[in-house]
């Protein structure tokens, strides 16, 4: 009787960590989808109708906008939120049933967003419909983190540990994100109520964009690094004071960019981008070799590049506040942040971590993961160093560049995606081998 009870506890656990797994890979596509067609695809027609017409003048704002929260919303915001709902441990219920809510609010509230911005079909009904079923998602994921508990005191001693640093950045970045659900739906709403606008007033466009830049993916990011890359790559822990402090400096940054101080906020979310990098120790020697198994060897020296864009980012941010004319500097220091270090940085981690928690042994190729990260930063570069050329009017021959960049960009995106997708498809599943196992023991 304790041998039969032992292995149906044995199978409901596995059954349980089975549909978790299945759950983020549900998360894991939808993401992959709108990173690729209503993100990098539109964001690629986009750049080829601002090339032809030298300026976006003649480009609907909408456009812009439904190409970013495709990337921001869809495609980021679902692998965090999909690996924020892996990470909760299972309960005795049914581990799906409020991560499916979720995920159909989520992928739904984004969906409508693309076709209200880009179609604009019954856009003044729509903008407030998806901003609600965002925000209804973020609220819900944010009721079942508040359930789970910090670790007790060890025996023989009464403190309680602290949070790590690391949760401290994750949690820092998961209010930005909440921030970033309720601006959204405040000002979709306020657009329902105006009929004859269907994009965010470009002043306000900018801070909500700090907002979700550096106020959500960056603080998570950096959370997520702190966690990992000590293990990855082979080096010291985080110097927590100097974490502490590149957090503090972000979050100064955020309020003031959402303020209007966009000096100020510039440089502190530079200095914030620095003081990181040397809390991570990045630019030290590592202690021992890198963990890259079942990923390309390169590995490290992209998680490190990823960073250098994000010093990049800040630099160009401070440029733009004093010296931005047309809008070139600021859509390079943003082409930096979002696809230079956040873009990057799932292109180096993802093929690493994202296999593990679906449940698969490793990634289906190496050399998928080498050409897609090598052929965005390629068109990286390409773009954040001719965009200020071109628009600013330095360099005509630089307008003939952006379209370069955008198709390295679209094809790594579209070899990282395939990659992904394949290993979900076609990967050698942990629990097959598992569930064998159970049955031969039995």
């Amino acid at each position: 009787m304790i041998i039969i009870s032992a292995e149906n506890s044995t199978n409901a656990i596995v059954t349980r960590e089975r549909q978790k797994s299945l759950m983020l890979r549900a998360w894991i596509l939808s993401g992959l989808f709108f990173m690729a067609l209503p993100g990098t695809l539109l964001g690629f027609s986009n750049l080829m109708a601002i090339s032809a017409h030298h300026g976006s003048a003649s480009l609907p704002v909408a456009w812009m906008e439904g190409h970013g929260h495709a990337q921001m919303f869809g495609w980021i915001g679902s692998f965090i939120l999909g690996i924020g709902f892996y990470s909760q441990p299972a309960r005795k219920q049914s581990p799906l049933r409020l991560p499916l809510t979720c995920f159909g609010l989520w992928t739904v509230g984004v969906a409508l967003r693309w076709l209200a911005n880009i179609y604009a079909w019954h856009c003044r009904a729509l903008f407030p419909v998806s901003a609600g079923f965002e925000l209804i998602a973020v609220l819900l994921f944010l009721s079942a983190a508040s359930h789970h508990k910090l670790p007790g005191p060890s025996q023989g001693n009464n403190a309680k540990p602290g949070m790590e640093p690391w949760m401290v950045s994750v949690l820092m970045g998961t209010a930005g994100l909440t921030a970033a659900v309720i601006f959204n739906f405040v000002e979709c709403l306020r657009l329902s109520l105006q009929a004859t606008l269907l994009s965010f007033p470009h002043a306000l466009d900018q801070k909500y964009l700090v907002l979700m830049g550096w106020g959500f993916v960056v603080p998570v990011v950096w959370g997520f690094s702190a966690r990992w890359l000590p293990a990855f790559l082979a080096i010291p822990k985080p110097d927590v004071p100097k974490l502490q402090l590149g957090l503090a400096l972000d979050l100064l940054g955020v309020l003031c960019g959402v303020t209007g101080w966009t000096g100020a906020a510039t440089i502190l979310l530079a200095c914030s981008a620095v003081v990181i990098g040397l809390a991570l120790h990045l630019a030290q020697s590592p202690c021992g070799r890198a963990k890259i198994q079942g990923i390309h060897p390169s590995f490290p020296s992209f998680v490190r590049i990823a960073y250098a864009w994000l010093v990049i980012a800040g630099c160009m941010s401070i440029w733009a506040a004093f010296a931005d004319r047309h809008g070139g500097i600021w859509g390079a220091s943003r082409h930096a942040l979002t696809v230079g270090f956040a873009a990057t940085m799932v292109f180096s981690i993802g093929p690493r971590i994202l296999p593990h928690f679906a449940g698969v042994r490793a990634i289906f190729s190496k050399r998928l993961m080498f050409l897609s990260l090598l052929l965005l930063q390629t068109g990286c570069l390409l773009r954040v160093s001719s965009e200020p050329l071109a628009y600013e009017g330095i360099l005509s021959v630089a307008w003939k560049v952006l379209p370069i960049s955008g198709m390295l960009e679209l094809s790594a995106v579209l070899l990282f995606a395939a990659n992904i997708t394949l290993t979900l498809l076609l990967g050698n599943s942990v629990f097959a081998q598992d569930s064998q196992r159970q049955h031969a023991v039995a």
